[in-house]
């Protein structure tokens, strides 16, 4: 963690203790965190997150006049001896009060060091995702009433961009792909199959590097008829090469997943909710298309609602996992840790199938939904899903 301090402190006689206060007080933190505060000019923001140490009473005026060297959230540190507490509760209302954001971390250092650890990730998230650009390939699908947000509320509030292209031009760039390498494809399976479905991948891949982008969702059902294939593997494979890749176009279960691998570096699963069995907490999640690296096991099967193309089928650890679904409008979310009970292998369900058990109450997903498609990913990840989350919505 590479985290920058500045301290503020009034010219007024205060007693001989003031630096070994603080300064046992920021090392308590450094012990707490395993890493260090490094001290830095006011204005010094290359790092992941920057704290304004008021050290004093009477720190107000110095604020002020350092004002247009601060940049919004303001993160105010106090261990709150030498008025500084009083001092910090009349500047954050100040900011607050002209419609700015910023904390006071303020409390036992174990309190301290736990809120620097969330605001560390989530200043780390709002970067990234601020040089994120989604491609939407196609337009969300017809079913996806509740999940299509509106870009304007994205960018505002994530920093997300977007950027609109036609599935003709991954028509265009499907036609273009001379050769493939089956090879990506492990597993029997008809040949020409494969090529198609490869080729599928091909297009998605240089539309992403066309438009430099971080992830993209595609209206991967209206592939079927003019492709006679699915996008079911090329998805799969982007994931695979760390390039976020939703399909039916659902925009949201793509931020969600895009959230999933800045935060924690791995590729996820998108699937839809099956079964919901409230009588012992578990769910059954299920899609045709996961990334190969999420798999201990798989196998190339037709895709379930077509019957045509590549779908894949995968047999996922049976360990401990994270399920979450941000919502469309950005205000709800929900996450929780769970475990893989087993893989099943039903008819009537998409390829990929999954028995979760989960430990938040799954019959809330019944009650306030925050949409279909549900991610799950390895770990248990919730609380710090859950404490990033609440600091961006």
């Amino acid at each position: 963690m590479n985290i920058k301090i500045s301290g503020l402190r009034s010219g007024l006689n205060y007693n001989d203790m003031l630096n070994p206060i603080t300064g046992g007080f920021i090392s308590d933190i450094e012990e707490k965190l395993g890493s260090k505060l490094n001290m830095s000019d006011i204005d010094d923001y290359e790092c992941d997150l920057k704290l304004i140490f008021i050290q004093s009473g009477g720190s107000e005026n110095l604020f002020l006049q350092n004002l247009d060297k601060l940049k919004e959230p303001y993160y105010l540190l106090t261990n709150g001896s030498n008025n500084s507490l009083a001092a910090s509760l009349e500047i954050m209302t100040f900011i607050t009060g002209r419609g700015k954001n910023g904390e006071i971390l303020h409390g036992d250092v174990d309190y301290i060091a736990d809120r620097i650890r969330t605001l560390v990730m989530t200043e780390k998230l709002k970067k990234s995702l601020s040089e994120t650009v989604f491609g939407v390939m196609g337009h969300p699908s017809d079913w996806l009433i509740a999940s299509v947000p509106a870009y304007d509320e994205v960018t505002k509030k994530l920093g997300v961009t977007f950027n609109d292209i036609s599935l003709d031009e991954v028509k265009q760039e499907y036609d273009r792909v001379a050769m493939v390498n089956k090879d990506l494809l492990p597993g029997v399976f008809d040949d020409s199959e494969k090529v198609k479905a490869l080729r599928v991948f091909g297009a998605f891949k240089t539309i992403a590097d066309k438009y430099d982008l971080s992830g993209f969702t595609v209206r991967c059902f209206d592939l079927l008829k003019p492709l006679a294939t699915t996008g079911c593997a090329g998805l799969a494979l982007l994931n695979d090469e760390g390039v976020t890749a939703a399909c039916e176009g659902d925009i949201a279960a793509l931020i969600s997943m895009h959230i999933v691998k800045l935060l924690t570096g791995q590729p996820s699963f998108q699937a839809n909710p099956s079964r919901i069995i409230p009588a012992d907490n578990t769910m059954v999640l299920a899609h045709c298309t996961i990334p190969l690296a999420m798999t201990r096991d798989q196998r190339l099967d037709t895709h379930f609602e077509s019957g045509t193309g590549v779908a894949i089928k995968g047999y996922l650890r049976e360990e401990d996992v994270t399920v979450f679904r941000l919502s469309a409008d950005l205000k709800n979310f929900f996450v929780s840790d769970g475990k893989i009970i087993k893989n099943l292998d039903e008819p009537d369900l998409c390829r990929t199938q999954i028995l979760v058990r989960l430990e938040e109450d799954v019959s809330e997903i019944l009650k306030k939904p925050c949409g279909n498609h549900h991610i799950v990913f390895y770990g248990h990840h919730a609380d710090d899903i859950r404490r990033v989350m609440r600091n961006i919505l």
